[in-house]
């Protein structure tokens, strides 16, 4: 059963990875698409932070003796085509925000989920290394997430009544 377990944990960890990954890639783009400098500069500040996950994430699996690769993360895959999709809608620049945000937060959600679940995969198979170093990304995937919804009632969105100066 633990062998069982242990297999899940690190398949679960080959997923996240490969989101991460999906992820380093999408983030510039996604920071090209804002048009809010601070939304522009979260992004930025997020691509630091996601390549130190993928850093604590290459730790575990030394540590396992596996490979991290082998799995494509396909619900990352699809969050990140959604976001493109918010990217290349042609809304005003602060809708635009606003939809940008509403991805990332789904992101940040996915991650959320996944790196709480493998957090109590690592406890139960006693790696309680890992645990914390997940644990360390689970916080900061929350707090980026608490940041984007202050950017989202931050950004001042116009009604259509505002614009026409009704």
């Amino acid at each position: 059963m633990e062998t069982d377990l242990k297999q899940l944990y690190i398949d679960e960890l080959k997923d996240i990875y490969s989101a991460e990954n999906q992820l380093v890639k999408a983030l510039p783009k996604m920071a090209r698409a804002a048009n809010s400098e601070k939304l522009r500069s979260g992004f930025e500040e997020h691509l630091e932070q996601t390549k130190g996950h993928v850093k604590r994430l290459d730790q575990i699996f030394a540590a396992l003796d596996e490979k991290p690769t082998g799995k494509t993360c396909k619900g990352m895959k699809g969050l990140i085509e959604e976001g493109d999709e918010a990217a290349g809608e042609d809304y005003p620049a602060e809708i635009k925000d606003q939809a940008l945000i509403g991805a990332a937060q789904r992101v940040e959600h996915y991650e959320i989920a996944a790196y709480g679940t493998v957090k109590a995969m690592a406890k139960k198979i006693g790696d309680n290394k890992a645990a914390d170093l997940l644990n360390q990304t689970l916080e900061e995937e929350k707090q980026t997430d608490e940041k984007l919804t202050e950017l989202a009632e931050q950004i001042s969105v116009k009604s259509k009544s505002q614009s026409r100066g009704a």
